[in-house]
């Protein structure tokens, strides 16, 4: 049995939480657990400011092998046709960024089955000889799992091309990190230790990454702290985890319509235990574009210190019918009116 002062005791003192532990918060009170968090925060990070960047995400392609339940924008969805955008349209987009000084690129795209090796190194060679300065945060673990299973090249070796190319960094793209689940929606991507051997494999090329956590897909709380202690320990092996993302699952246009979606107290709840149980990662974003511009401030106070992207450009979760969207002055403004002061960053 926990007792609730000796483990407020511990928080409080900045001792690590066990996972028993962590699964107990979400049964207290949102107002106590939020300044637990904010306390944390302060430890690890104690400016009062709140980074965001302006950047692009460019979906390059929605064929994708995975078809993942969760997901509305892959072509066998039905709802978008399938596409591949050439290079010319890829840097056509990055130009467009460019003119109103964005810094960082995300290419995203699903387990396309044609794509190669080569097709990654190509579209990032060609970014970077006329983008030089921009930002390559791209790409996510399952495509380098793809990648390999179809040329037979290990995880270090393709991630030394793409780096070699110009790749900076690939974002985290986590899901939930419990195969349970992971066998029921997306049973075709990427398992739990694979994305921990990409890990480790980015780290081989002293590569960053970052952790997201996508919640409400029929989890329970001890599955949302297992999801949490797979980030917390892959970062104290290597350290490479820059940010933690966390989002609720959309469940509208899915083949999980079924599904409830998680709440708001949900979201800050997910943020504050996080800042809590992560104690080796110091940026935790708020979650603008699905939880909305006002959420994610309150989330500002309670273990968030980052606002992510303007995101010039996303198409994946409006296709879920979330069509949230900023602009630099709003969120500044956001920022501002939290408390916080705000800071343009140059990457993720």
């Amino acid at each position: 049995m926990i007792n609730k002062n000796d483990l407020k005791n511990k928080i409080k003192s900045g001792e690590r939480i066990t996972a028993e532990e962590g699964t107990s918060l979400f049964d207290w009170d949102i107002v106590e657990l939020g300044a637990l968090a904010d306390l944390r925060r302060k430890m690890i990070y104690p400016d009062e400011t709140a980074g965001f960047i302006i950047d692009r995400i460019i979906n390059y392609t929605n064929i994708c092998e995975a078809q993942c339940r969760f997901c509305a924008y892959h072509s066998k969805a039905g709802r978008i046709d399938p596409y591949n955008l050439n290079i010319d349209e890829i840097l056509n987009k990055i130009e467009e960024l460019n003119d109103i000084s964005g810094l960082q690129v995300m290419l995203q795209g699903g387990l396309h089955p044609d794509a190669t090796l080569e097709f990654y190194v190509e579209m990032v060679s060609a970014v970077k000889k006329r983008f030089s300065d921009i930002y390559l945060h791209s790409f996510s673990p399952s495509e380098i799992v793809h990648i390999s299973a179809k040329s037979g090249l290990s995880y270090e070796e393709i991630l030394k091309a793409l780096k070699d190319a110009g790749l900076n960094s690939i974002p985290g793209a986590s899901d939930l990190l419990v195969d349970r689940i992971r066998n029921i929606v997306s049973p075709k991507k990427s398992t739990t230790e694979q994305w921990c051997n990409v890990m480790r494999a980015l780290k081989a090329n002293n590569m960053g990454s970052t952790a997201t956590m996508t919640y409400g897909m029929g989890e329970t709380n001890a599955e949302r702290i297992e999801h949490l202690n797979v980030i917390r320990s892959i970062q104290d092996e290597t350290g490479i985890l820059r940010a933690f993302i966390p989002w609720s699952f959309s469940p509208k246009n899915t083949d999980m319509e079924n599904i409830v979606p998680a709440t708001g107290v949900d979201y800050l709840k997910i943020v504050a235990i996080a800042r809590i149980y992560l104690d080796n990662i110091v940026y935790i974003q708020a979650g603008w574009l699905t939880e909305g511009l006002k959420l994610a401030q309150i989330a500002l106070a309670m273990g968030a210190n980052d606002m992510g992207g303007v995101l010039m450009e996303e198409v994946v979760v409006k296709a879920t019918g979330v069509e949230t969207s900023t602009n630099m002055a709003e969120l500044v403004e956001i920022i501002k009116n939290s408390g916080k002061e705000p800071v343009l960053r140059e990457a993720i």
